[in-house]
């Protein structure tokens, strides 16, 4: 996508702003993270290293000539970026190949015994096992009398807040307005979400998962009761080929919260039983997708991603990263509507998302002047606000 005066592509070169911020400060303390998580040896060492003085001093380096996906990333703009500044290069893209540059240093694409280890497991694993997520799957028990739509619409709440489930699965859309003049959801399209999720539905879902550990969960019991109820006779869980972004969702991390969710109790444990058989007979499947880790939005998806999205009843877009990448990131007036930045989406999509970064479409003049009165912009970033966003409109049928 070309860039346009009214709303140019974000780069991470403005010292003081957010994209700055992570690469200068976040994505270093990630290395420390990584290196402190496994007991790497002095290859690893060396290669983050190597990788902090790149990413906060020097400029973008090609992948090595070996690398498995190094023509898929040259296709991705990494020809054109080597020997830029990580600072004037698309902050997607910088912040993308960070990520896929750190796997290479520990040694996740091999040969070598840390081939596949994920160097972010700890962290996601002990979020998985904390105590709070007991407290959290407890707090289904209470859903079980509730009417089936108020129960899917808590269910949708638990998985907008991600790991804040445990407020989420009692959010209703009018608590969340109380807190004006910030509210704590910012866009509630949920109506027009629902209307293509009705009850005896035959149709398909998509959800592009975001991450794991306790906002995984939350996703897959969002799945679990829109299958039981008979609001979707199909659902696909788009996750990551390879870990990214630190704590997003892969195959794995699938498995280890259905099992977390299996040695559950009560309702979690019957949500688990729903997951595990539709696992089984393919009401359920995982789709790793290679351009889900692509630095791109997905304005650029390639064909086949594009007839899968067309053909569902809805994709259900999750997180903030995706969202970024589902609308462009790029500086765009907040009112632009949510409709007009996804026209290109080739079917029905809403978007899940907390607010952790600066882009955003979709807000009344209203509640931006509200949002804007009551925190300056930090409600771009602070992660306390949210939104529901559908955009349901009829698209031509794929060619």
């Amino acid at each position: 996508m070309s860039d346009s005066p009214s709303a140019p592509v974000i780069v991470g070169d403005e010292p003081g702003s957010f994209p700055h911020s992570v690469l200068a400060e976040r994505h270093p303390a990630i290395i420390r993270q990584v290196r402190d998580a496994f007991p790497y040896g002095p290859g690893q060492h060396r290669a983050l290293d190597e990788l902090l003085r790149s990413c906060t001093e020097g400029t973008v380096e090609p992948l090595p000539a070996d690398a498995p996906d190094r023509d898929r990333w040259h296709a991705w703009g990494l020809a054109e970026y080597t020997g830029r500044s990580w600072y004037d290069v698309p902050w997607l893209w910088s912040e993308s190949y960070f990520y896929r540059r750190l796997l290479q240093a520990v040694g996740w694409f091999g040969p070598g015994p840390w081939q596949g280890v994920d160097p972010f497991r700890p962290a996601k694993r002990a979020e998985l096992d904390a105590p709070q997520t007991d407290e959290e799957l407890a707090a289904l028990d209470d859903l079980r009398d509730l009417p089936e739509q108020e129960r899917a619409q808590a269910l949708l709440h638990g998985s907008l807040w991600g790991n804040r489930a445990d407020l989420g699965f009692r959010l209703s859309a009018a608590g969340a307005e109380a807190g004006e003049p910030a509210p704590a959801l910012v866009a509630d399209d949920s109506a027009a979400l629902w209307s293509l999720l009705p009850p005896a539905q035959a149709g398909t879902l998509v959800l592009v998962a975001d991450n794991a550990g306790r906002e995984l969960v939350p996703d897959l019991l969002l799945i679990a009761h829109l299958l039981s109820a008979g609001r979707t006779a199909r659902a696909v869980l788009h996750i990551k080929p390879y870990p990214y972004y630190v704590s997003d969702a892969t195959t794995a991390d699938v498995a280890d919260a259905l099992r977390r969710l299996r040695g559950a109790s009560g309702a979690a444990a019957e949500y688990a039983r729903v997951l595990w058989s539709a696992m089984a007979d393919g009401r359920l499947t995982v789709r790793a997708h290679p351009f889900s880790c692509a630095p791109l939005p997905y304005a650029d998806m390639p064909d086949d991603l594009r007839a899968e999205f067309a053909a569902a009843t809805l994709t259900l877009v999750k997180g903030d990263l995706n969202y970024r990448r589902l609308v462009g990131d790029r500086r765009w007036p907040p009112t632009t509507p949510f409709r007009e930045a996804t026209a290109y989406f080739p079917g029905p999509v809403a978007a899940l998302r907390t607010l952790k970064s600066e882009v955003i479409t979709g807000l009344s003049a209203a509640t931006e002047a509200a949002l804007v009165a009551a925190e300056g912009q930090r409600w771009r970033t602070s992660g306390t606000h949210a939104l529901i966003q559908a955009d349901t409109s009829d698209r031509p049928d794929p060619q």
